[in-house]
């Protein structure tokens, strides 16, 4: 079967399975446009981010408990599906007493962050509060949090604070989850009223000045977020539904992102800031959600997809391979942008064995082949055929993802020749491999001993 086939079907899998769980309107797409950031500070930041290439984002919170998809289900939106006869009220409350039973007694970052640092990764972003409003982290300004209920008095129990500190023993990078709409807060889901969908429930023109205690709220917690955590590089928006210009009941569902910006960079100078799907300087890198670009993109981006169907833990859930995420790494990285890869912990604060393990093959892929990866860019011609190129200086790596089962002997592409009389490496093989120059092919022969691999990264100088 042809390699380049194979990817483009498993590909479609796997977006075919995301649609199944999570219908296109509420799949976060990637924005239309970009502008490139003026501050001097963060665009250095970006470019050093550029180099990670593989990050995990972890989604913990009341759905981990309940083992349902993250939040959601507390909306009235036609795509959801609830398994049960209880109102949309009396849900509400069911899940809101979640809080009381959500007691992580086996939560050890240190192990998160070891079994990230295994995996290859180099950056992480942690749920601080999705929609649902419920903090990972000890605000002051709600009671709907962590560090209160069973798992007040761990040690450990202001879980935020430690993940940071964890990764950030790690050399990683450090991104806050934020999520934009806060549907515990009566100054977004007002409970005068009913919720129907995923905005504001009362009319912002008639009551503007409980939006500002809104938008206040959010500043409130951004400023906790960016002064009392540590050294954070990535504030990582979510709930593209609440920006700028969004007219909504009445008034202009916003929370103020340039005011937000100025103040979390005070706090934290060069923050790399992603107002997911809102184009503009405040959406310092794009972020299409379970899908990889059909093209090669010229501005930084991340492709987040979950490791298994949900983004938070599910018992029984479907589950991508450890081959699926290294191809898709692979393609993403000659594309130009990066892999966020989510991890969603049990609701004891250990992770699955299944995940653990295809962690571990991801990383001993990459400790081999890491060099084609890592502080490479993408260059115009990224593909041919099967194969995928990335470019370090005057390096050019070519990678082939392997479909289990097929067995080949020789590869070809076009263009991206070696330089004249240069030397041509298997990334992880001390010895040379032999290639030829046909009209303007490169015509690979593949050395013994490589039946068993997922992937290739072979590496040569260009002129």
């Amino acid at each position: 079967m042809n390699i380049k086939i194979t990817v483009l079907i498993l590909s479609l899998f796997m977006t075919l399975g995301a649609l199944a769980q999570d219908p296109e309107n509420n799949l976060h797409e990637q924005s239309e446009a970009y502008v490139w950031p003026n501050d001097p500070l963060v665009l250095a930041k970006l470019e050093n981010w550029q180099d990670l290439k593989f990050g995990m984002i972890i989604h913990w919170g009341l759905y981990a408990q309940a083992g349902i998809v993250e939040s959601w289900e507390l909306t009235s939106e036609d795509w959801i599906n609830r398994r049960d006869s209880m109102t949309h009220h009396e849900y509400k409350q069911w899940y809101r007493s979640l809080k009381d039973d959500f007691n992580p007694v086996n939560f050890d970052p240190d192990v998160w962050a070891e079994a990230a640092q295994r995996a290859g990764m180099k950056y992480v972003v942690f749920t601080t509060k999705h929609h649902d409003g419920f903090n990972m982290f000890d605000t002051k300004y709600s009671d709907f949090k962590i560090t209160n209920g069973p798992f007040a008095n761990h040690p450990k129990s202001n879980v935020a604070k430690y993940v940071f500190e964890a990764f950030r023993n790690k050399d990683m990078m450090i991104g806050a989850y934020f999520s934009k709409p806060d549907w515990n807060s009566q100054y977004f889901w007002w409970e005068k009223y009913a919720t129907d969908d995923r905005n504001v429930n009362y009319n912002i023109g008639v009551h503007p000045d409980r939006w500002e205690k809104y938008q206040q709220f959010v500043s409130n917690q951004v400023e906790e977020l960016t002064t009392n955590y540590g050294d954070l590089d990535i504030l990582w928006f979510d709930g593209g539904w609440v920006r700028e210009g969004r007219m909504v009941h009445g008034g202009e569902q916003s929370v103020n992102m340039p005011a937000l910006a100025e103040m979390a960079r005070t706090n934290q100078p060069g923050l790399l800031i992603v107002d997911r799907t809102v184009p503009g300087l405040y959406e310092n890198y794009q972020t299409p959600e379970r899908t990889i670009p059909e093209n090669r993109l010229p501005n930084p981006w991340e492709s987040c997809i979950p490791l298994n169907n949900n983004w938070g833990y599910v018992p029984n859930d479907d589950s991508k391979s450890s081959e699926q995420i290294i191809h898709s790494l692979i393609e993403i990285v000659a594309k130009g942008g990066s892999l966020l890869l989510g991890i969603g912990p049990k609701p004891d604060g250990t992770l699955r064995t299944d995940d653990v393990a295809k962690m571990n093959e991801i990383g001993s892929w990459l400790q081999e082949n890491g060099e084609a990866i890592y502080g490479t860019r993408s260059i115009e011609n990224y593909q041919s055929g099967e194969v995928f190129f990335t470019k370090k200086e005057n390096q050019v790596y070519a990678l082939l993802p392997i479909k289990q089962g097929i067995n080949i002997r020789e590869i070809i592409w076009t263009g991206n020749l070696p330089k004249n009389g240069t030397k041509m490496n298997l990334l992880g093989s001390s010895n040379p491999v032999n290639y030829k120059i046909k009209d303007n092919q490169v015509i690979v022969m593949l050395p013994n001993g490589i039946e068993n691999k997922v992937a290739l990264a072979f590496t040569y100088a260009v002129d």
